[in-house]
């Protein structure tokens, strides 16, 4: 018979303790190594015995929190994979988790069924997020690449009325010819053309131009 899947629960309520080791007590593939209330107690116990799968809870009693005690499990039993269960989604609790080396992060809401075929897939290397926190981790890796396009292509910062003047720049244009194009009074485009430079982080009408030259705004048979 192969070796079962061994487990670590660390949780400072005693019901959930007892209850997720009950539950996965249960499966005849399991066997729950220990199950502690505080993070140095899990780190303990991860150090001595090599869990496979450690459930950690975020907040416990003690020196170590979920995040301090996931960092040292890890550090003690780099084979072991961590299991967050928790009450908070917030990104004060997820990302610094995931940054001390969490594969999962699941939320105690979950059904009993999910949480078991979570641990086997931590077991196997296969992370497994509750649907909040997959959706969060994808606003933010959107967030994250807005942030990333805007230093590559600062012209993504411009407002159309911005790219307009930027585009009549790129052809020569004084600030007068522009307003007298646009109907605008010179003031006002003396003002966007003043929020161009800074924006495009250049110093002079010049080099403004040649971003528009080289960002196609301005076609290579143009008039001068």
């Amino acid at each position: 018979m192969p070796d079962k899947l061994s487990v670590l629960i660390a949780d400072d309520h005693t019901l959930v303790r007892h209850g997720v080791r009950t539950l996965l007590s249960m499966q005849p593939d399991m066997q729950v190594i220990g199950d502690v209330e505080t993070g140095e107690a899990a780190v303990a116990l991860a150090a001595q015995h090599k869990p496979q799968v450690a459930l950690v809870d975020l907040l416990m009693p003690g020196r170590l929190n979920g995040v301090m005690a996931t960092r040292e499990i890890k550090q003690v039993s780099p084979r072991t994979q961590v299991l967050i269960l928790t009450s908070y989604h917030t990104d004060e609790h997820l990302f610094p988790a995931l940054r001390a080396g969490a594969l999962s992060y699941l939320l105690k809401d979950i059904d009993p069924e999910t949480l078991v075929d979570a641990v086997r897939c931590a077991a196997r290397g296969e992370g497994v997020m509750s649907a909040r926190i997959t959706q969060r981790l994808a606003e933010a890796a959107e967030a994250a690449e807005a942030v990333d396009a805007a230093p590559n292509d600062p012209l993504v910062t411009l407002s159309p009325r911005e790219l307009e003047v930027l585009r009549l720049i790129g052809l020569g244009r004084s600030n007068s010819e522009i307003a007298a194009e646009l109907t605008l009074s010179g003031n006002t485009v003396k003002g966007y053309v003043s929020m161009i430079l800074n924006k495009l982080q250049v110093t002079d009408r010049t080099k403004a131009a040649r971003m528009a030259w080289r960002a196609g705004l301005v076609e290579p048979n143009a008039e001068e």
